[in-house]
């Protein structure tokens, strides 16, 4: 990933998940470790909110629970972070190369 869409994933990731320390200079595994950290701690006090969150990120209820079963080698906390990443590099690649068609007015379908 290059490192201005590594910016927006941090970016955008931080800002949901209020990330205090996120540090733009980091790389993608001490981002990975940051995120798995605030993961553990949303799942320890504010797991509600935590499924909040994946909801909102758009984290697919199909790869969240097989996770939460503890049928993934890794760390719940670890596996969620991953999930979250994936999704948000995902979202960004959608918006770079899929660009909305400009609507005009006279040829709007919808147009009385």
């Amino acid at each position: 990933m290059s490192d201005e869409r590594f910016q927006q994933v941090a970016g955008q990731v931080s800002r949901v998940l209020d990330l205090e320390k996120a540090n733009m200079a980091m790389d993608e595994a001490a981002l990975l470790a940051l995120v798995a950290e605030r993961v553990a701690e949303l799942l320890e006090c504010q797991p509600e909110y935590l499924m909040s969150l994946l909801y909102r990120l758009d984290v697919l209820e199909e790869k969240i629970v097989p996770v939460m079963r503890g049928q993934s080698t890794e760390p719940i906390p670890q596996a969620l972070a991953r999930l979250i990443l994936e999704r948000q590099k995902q979202r960004l690649e959608t918006r770079r190369t899929v660009k909305p068609r400009p609507t005009d007015e006279a040829t709007d379908e919808w147009a009385w």
